[in-house]
């Protein structure tokens, strides 16, 4: 069985030294950068399968580096932040990371969080038969792992995952901390601006018209539901 391997983007030697102990004990295959301009050129040369990625680095911080690494490939990543970073985190959602971490933290945590973000990203081989939803403008695919919405197709990281979820149950309205529990897998400590920036980026995408049969509606003081409009 091939090892998995994670790239760890971080300029403390010492962190990185530390979190590859944990990850060859789990079987990873570990390779490390020293900075945002090394973290991209490993993205390209030893092709991950997931980027634990740093915002606070030398040369790129991790924003710029996330976002370069988006235009190249849907790469898993989890970004690193410290607990005074709130509107880098939130940033880093909202142009394409998975998940994020806050510092300081605990090792097996870290782990555990990424073992989650691969199942997640391995989802699509294991929808079977049931692995596309269509409605009138709006086809999900999670065989192909794709998003047609009005004759337009685009690509999606973990808010694949959420509308997913959201469009195989229709009418079923989801609390915010459900939709953590069910498509993250683990809490976030009541943190619900998690789903709240990740249903952003899906409507963003999404852009849909006012006289759309099907819409994604707010529940306010609950969460979100995938509404079928009455012909």
């Amino acid at each position: 069985m091939n090892k998995q391997k994670i790239l760890i983007a971080d300029d403390e030697a010492q962190i990185r030294e530390i979190l590859r102990i944990y990850f060859e004990k789990e079987n990873f295959e570990v390779i490390e950068a020293e900075d945002g301009a090394a973290a991209i050129l490993k993205v390209q040369a030893e092709k991950p399968d997931i980027l634990l990625l740093d915002i606070m680095m030398p040369v790129l911080d991790g924003i710029e580096v996330c976002k370069q690494v988006r235009k190249m490939t849907d790469l898993p990543i989890i970004m690193v932040t410290a607990k005074d970073e709130d509107d880098d985190r939130i940033l880093g959602l909202e142009i394409g990371a998975d998940d994020y971490i806050t510092k300081p933290f605990n090792s097996r945590e870290v782990v555990a969080r990424v073992k989650a973000v691969l199942r997640r990203a391995n989802t699509q081989e294991k929808k079977g038969d049931t692995s596309r939803i269509t409605y009138d403008g709006l086809i999900v695919d999670m065989n192909e792992y794709q998003v047609t919405a009005f004759g337009h197709k685009m690509t999606f990281t973990t808010e694949m995952e959420l509308l997913w979820c959201l469009a195989s149950n229709p009418g079923k309205a989801f609390s915010r901390n459900q939709l953590l529990e069910t498509i993250w897998g683990y809490s976030y400590y009541g943190d619900t601006r998690t789903v709240d920036t990740h249903i952003k980026r899906i409507r963003q995408k999404l852009n849909i018209p006012s006289d759309a049969k099907w819409d994604i509606t707010t529940i306010w003081g609950v969460g979100y539901k995938f509404e079928v409009k009455e012909p």
